[in-house]
């Protein structure tokens, strides 16, 4: 069955150069010119994942992500934006988006990142995972996609539950910015570790007591991160921020 994607952009040109780029790629395409759109696409068409347009009329690109997530609708996004400050790309990430792209921008790149993306999300747990990642008061549930602390459901972005299981997979480990973007996000290329610092932030706020004095994800300095390892919830390092 061929994949869905979803193309929400008002520039007539892009929408028509992806929609030819994906449909040659062997997805089912269908296009959107406003915000508001996306909306009626979902229940009839069920979009595997959108590229979403920063800039829209009617509904911005940050609205709609940020409605999305609201609706628990986990369908990945990638975000698309004319703008280059830093701000705009992470506000993107913020509400919810799973990775953004500059325009302009490489129709191969976006499919790679696209494809990615779905075997991220829609591989199957390998015959060896644990059914439950269990440290100290936080339970990470592999099969579940859900995370518990102290009992209580913690509500994480398909994003972030797959970067809090990664790092469980290697607890202990101190993963570089790079090794981070090639197992979650699948990059077999350079690409901007910004998403892994803002997701990692997204992270410590909803399973930290204090996100700035970190008891699980602990960054190590000029080097990357490490969830707490085996026999402690958090151990004094002086290497560590």
């Amino acid at each position: 069955m061929k994949k869905k994607i979803l193309i929400v952009d008002d520039e007539p040109s892009i929408s028509t150069l992806l929609e030819f780029n994906l449909k040659l790629a062997g997805y089912e395409v269908r296009c959107a010119s406003d915000g508001e759109a996306v909306f009626d696409f979902l229940k009839p068409f069920r979009p595997d994942l959108i590229v979403l347009d920063l800039m829209l009329p009617k509904m911005d690109g940050l609205q709609v992500c940020r409605e999305l997530r609201k609706q628990n609708n986990a369908v990945p996004i990638i975000m698309l934006t004319a703008l280059h400050d830093v701000s705009d790309k992470i506000a993107g990430l913020d509400h919810g988006a799973d990775d953004y792209m500059t325009k302009p921008f490489s129709p191969q790149e976006l499919l790679s990142r696209i494809q990615a993306i779905l075997r991220r999300t829609q591989a199957l747990p390998g015959a060896q995972e644990p059914v439950v990642h269990e440290i100290g008061p936080l339970s990470v549930f592999s099969e579940q996609r859900e995370v518990q602390l102290e009992g209580k459901p913690v509500d994480l972005t398909p994003k972030e539950f797959e970067l809090l299981l990664y790092l469980c997979r290697h607890r202990g480990k101190v993963l570089s910015r790079q090794q981070l973007l090639h197992g979650v996000w699948d990059y077999h290329f350079l690409g901007d570790t910004r998403i892994v610092d803002v997701h990692i932030s997204h992270l410590r706020d909803k399973i930290e007591k204090n996100a700035r004095s970190p008891e699980y994800i602990m960054t190590v300095r000029n080097v990357g991160y490490k969830l707490a390892g085996p026999g402690s919830i958090a151990g004094a390092d002086s290497s560590l921020a």
